[in-house]
């Protein structure tokens, strides 16, 4: 049997606890994470780490509902609500199961078994090619409590400090900060057009205006590239020519 990576959000930590410690009795379940709001959780669950989430509806800043728009269609959606008037918005959006507080373990148990099988079966069915990898259209970030979501195409580079990085945007004049490692955001951005030349910065190609020695320039912005990352970029000159 297949394990599940899951986690929970709920801004009621009692009830957050809860639903944790039903995850981490069940053997085909591993507890990621337990939140007590949904942008806490957004980052791992739009980088595709999580495959399971019980999700609160009713919380402050970002429902549970509006967050289930969200998610992407790989991560299963269990709602957990002490009302059951969300019932129908709940199937609208795809939930795999509805748990009505107080959630008992047997019925937590049913709603994991269900979503376990139907892993299992997505893992078993036979396709005759793999499907190709699909490029990021958009990514989803939390920064000053809201949710943006970024046009990747739209990214002219990111710059790292420290624990957070700074998103410049054509169009904007301000930078998106947001709670992030470059890892993280070199994970979420990977392939494709962008490319690290520093460990500091991460570059859209289709952007850069001028190359230089040591540096190249994007919208006026000079970026140095590092002698760790010189052979990459040198690489990346010489596939267009």
């Amino acid at each position: 049997m297949i394990t599940l990576r899951c986690c929970v959000i709920d801004d009621e930590p009692l009830a957050a606890r809860l639903i944790g410690s039903y995850v981490e009795r069940t053997p085909f379940l591993s507890l990621e994470g337990v939140y007590n709001s949904a942008t806490d959780a957004a980052r791992p669950i739009i980088s595709g780490e999580i495959d399971l989430v019980f999700l609160d509806i009713e919380m402050p800043q970002l429902g549970g509902m509006e967050f289930a728009k969200i998610i992407p269609e790989t991560c299963k959606v269990v709602f957990t609500t002490a009302y059951d008037r969300y019932a129908v918005q709940g199937f609208r959006v795809n939930a795999l199961d509805y748990l009505l507080k107080p959630v008992s373990y047997d019925e937590f148990l049913e709603a994991a078994n269900r979503a376990v099988k139907e892993a299992t079966a997505r893992v078993e069915t036979p396709v005759a090619e793999p499907a190709p990898a699909q490029r990021r259209e958009f990514i989803v970030v939390k920064s000053e409590y809201r949710m943006l979501q970024i046009r990747v195409s739209d990214i002219r580079f990111v710059e790292g400090l420290k624990d957070y990085v700074k998103i410049y945007i054509a169009g904007q004049s301000r930078p998106v900060l947001t709670l992030m490692s470059m890892k993280a955001v070199e994970d979420l951005l990977c392939g494709g057009d962008f490319l690290r030349v520093h460990r500091s910065y991460l570059v859209n190609t289709r952007h850069i205006s001028v190359i230089e020695r040591n540096h190249l320039v994007i919208a006026d912005h000079p970026i140095p590239i590092s002698d760790s990352y010189r052979k990459a970029f040198a690489d990346y000159l010489a596939g267009l020519s």
